[in-house]
């Protein structure tokens, strides 16, 4: 799944001449193009989707919306391990508890 999720901005750079900022997801730190709101500042949220501030939002908005995914478990799924999640979803697959196969079964 591929969400749009507001995040926090926590610092602004411009890096080879594109303005770049780190952003926090509830605890997860992502760098995040600011080229579509270029005067977004530290401090202010955004509603982010595939790497790219999209529009601007307000905190308490922002905080119910991060509450809520948290809650739902979207932001593991979003910004979780690859690794991790396959893992898992391989033991409710059918596979051992620790995600393996058990001798002889064809993978899937």
């Amino acid at each position: 799944m591929c969400l749009a999720v507001p995040g926090k901005v926590l610092e602004v750079e411009e890096r080879n001449g594109t303005r770049m900022a780190s952003v926090d997801f509830g605890g997860v730190v992502k760098e995040v193009c600011l080229e579509y709101l270029p005067d977004l500042r530290v401090g202010e949220y955004a509603i982010v989707h595939v790497g790219f501030a999209l529009q601007r939002l307000d905190e308490e908005s922002a905080r119910r919306t991060l509450e809520l995914f948290e809650q739902l478990g979207v932001l593991q799924e979003e910004f979780g391990d690859p690794w991790e999640q396959a893992a898992a979803e391989a033991g409710m697959n059918g596979h051992g508890p620790d995600g393996a196969a058990a001798a002889g079964e064809v993978l899937r």
